[in-house]
């Protein structure tokens, strides 16, 4: 999981919180894996994984990632990257498709990434995955029947990739409005807040301005001290 996605993602929360139209937009979330080749198993730790991917030392990732851990904890969110466990999250993406079915993909995915960065879960494991749907009120035994099954959900969760990659998406969080605008990267909340004040104008433009009084009809307008109406002829 990205570290930097949890973070988008709140922020975007927080600025939607502060919009005066919040109650008329919708959030949907799209799959998209950074590895998909990784192992749901792995003896690395986070440090390890992400030194061997950025071909860096580990004392150089520990040092990248504290701004990251302090970004997270000035919106509220706890990042215990000491115990996090890399995986593969293609069966959390195909279980988020299966919530969606059920209109809970929103809570599903909160404490998926709750449970990754926060609790030190691995996600990519079949139980904990159980687990955490069953707290998000996902009946146990459907979650099971959906991951036990390889081919429940894989279609949508590749299409999704599928269309992130042909609108350029590189990497998360990548977020997409209407579909003619995109905001890319972890921004800061004044760039949230700025983008959907924006987009709001431009999709919702305010009426222009009618003059609807007869041509040339100036009869009642009042032009100095006195207001005398044209029609009165005493």
């Amino acid at each position: 999981m990205s570290v930097r996605f949890y973070i988008g993602k709140r922020r975007l929360e927080m600025a939607l919180e502060q919009f005066p139209h919040k109650e008329q937009i919708e959030v949907e979330y799209k799959s998209f894996e950074l590895d998909p080749t990784a192992p749901k198993y792995t003896d690395q730790s986070i440090y390890e994984a992400l030194a061997a991917k950025f071909q860096s030392s580990e004392a150089q990732v520990r040092e990248m990632n504290k701004g990251l851990i302090q970004q997270a904890a000035d919106i509220g969110l706890t990042y215990n990257y000491d115990d996090m466990k890399p995986t593969n999250t293609f069966d959390a993406h195909r279980l988020a498709k299966f919530a969606r079915t059920l209109d809970k993909e929103k809570e599903l995915t909160e404490n998926l990434l709750h449970g990754y960065f926060t609790d030190s879960k691995n996600v990519g494991d079949t139980e904990t995955l159980v687990d955490i749907a069953e707290a998000t009120e996902i009946d146990r035994n459907k979650v099971l029947e959906v991951l036990n099954d390889e081919t429940a959900f894989a279609d949508e969760v590749r299409n999704e990739e599928k269309t992130a990659q042909q609108i350029g998406a590189t990497g998360v969080p990548f977020f997409v409005v209407n579909n003619k605008y995109s905001i890319s990267g972890a921004q800061p909340l004044e760039t949230f807040k700025g983008a959907l004040e924006k987009i709001w104008e431009e999709e919702n433009p305010k009426p222009k301005f009618q003059d609807l009084s007869l041509d040339g009809d100036n009869g009642a307008v009042c032009t100095d001290d006195s207001c005398a109406d044209p029609t009165d002829k005493n």
